[in-house]
């Protein structure tokens, strides 16, 4: 019998001779390559001339307190054709030496330009000839479920591709500096230790996102910063070499508002911010902020919590009079304050 052909056999009494059905052969594995299959060859292929291995040496002490450098290191990109490097503020954040690897094995010293621990991105140049910048794309055009790429060295495995889904957009994420990063994507494309920095790649080889965390222990959940934030930031530090923020100095927390404060004043939330102390010289105590008062709004726009109140307090607002608006009690009193710069994290 020949082996491409099998028999149908009647599941009835039904006398007929069987009939004979050719089975073709089953296709070779060169021709199997689909569309998704396709599309994260084209992009890894696209997009890794541009990725980068860092390595960084930061001073430290050993056990017995002598000077001892420590070794790290993540991922970046290039995405200027001059050398810009686009990375995470923990990577390169306080580094005496940086050292950048591309992929063909040639390597370069880099210096930082500026980085910004509340965002976790950095931005490193290096001088080296012809290097191929990344294409940019728009973080805000993502959608649920659509092909993510992500492009790294984890734990020291040079170029590692990994492909996953974009799980979830706009989430917020608390940088270890302590500020929360808004419209932070989420992403099953796996992620270890080595890959921070590294871009995350739509399926037409365009970075829409900066890796930069998991969480221990979580299966499939990992974040990129949207590219969009990136931008914004990367331009910031070449400008000024850091990212301004208004201070106004008070240590504070997020407290729940009586039912009755809330609508008495028809505010438009339920919670505020508490002041536990106020830094003594600072823009809150010259404008008459006491311990115990309850900020609600800047502006008139509503502050809920501190993750609002540091959101706000851009540096559109140094050394400009804003608005306070807060419960002394159950006194509603509006306070003008003088937000001064903040120093550097």
């Amino acid at each position: 019998m020949n082996r491409e052909t099998t028999f149908l056999t009647p599941l009835s009494n039904y006398s007929e001779p069987a009939v004979q059905v050719p089975v073709p052969d089953a296709p070779s594995d060169s021709a199997l390559p689909d569309a998704y299959s396709n599309a994260v060859i084209s992009a890894s292929e696209k997009i890794s001339p541009s990725v980068v291995k860092i390595d960084v040496a930061q001073a430290g002490r050993s056990r017995s307190g002598e000077p001892r450098e420590r070794q790290g290191g993540g991922s970046g990109f290039v995405f200027t054709p001059d050398g810009l490097i686009l990375t995470n503020s923990h990577v390169v954040h306080r580094a005496t030496r940086i050292q950048v690897s591309f992929s063909d094995g040639h390597r370069f010293p880099a210096h930082t330009i500026g980085d910004d621990p509340a965002t976790d991105l950095a931005v490193i140049r290096i001088d080296a000839p012809q290097i191929v910048a990344a294409p940019l794309g728009d973080s805000q055009k993502l959608r649920v479920g659509q092909l993510a790429i992500a492009i790294g060295n984890p734990y020291g495995f040079q170029y590692t591709v990994t492909a996953g889904v974009v799980s979830a957009l706009g989430r917020s994420l608390r940088s270890y500096s302590g500020r929360l990063i808004d419209d932070v994507i989420q992403t099953d494309a796996s992620l270890n230790p080595g890959n921070s920095g590294g871009p995350l790649v739509t399926s037409d080889g365009r970075v829409v996102g900066v890796n930069t965390a998991t969480i221990m222990g979580a299966q499939g959940l990992c974040f990129a910063i949207g590219i969009n934030t990136a931008k914004f930031v990367a331009g910031r530090l070449l400008r000024d070499g850091r990212i301004r923020r208004a201070y106004i100095g008070v240590e504070a927390q997020t407290a729940p508002l009586h039912r009755r404060l809330v609508r008495f004043y028809d505010l438009l939330q339920e919670s505020g911010v508490i002041v536990s102390a106020v830094t003594p010289g600072s823009p809150a105590q010259r404008a008459g902020l006491r311990e115990g008062d309850v900020i609600v709004a800047l502006d008139g726009k509503a502050v809920a919590g501190v993750d609002d109140l540091h959101r706000l307090l851009t540096d559109a607002h140094v050394g400009v009079s804003s608005s306070l608006t807060v419960l002394r009690w159950t006194e509603k009193l509006e306070l003008q304050v003088v937000p001064q710069e903040a120093r550097s994290e």
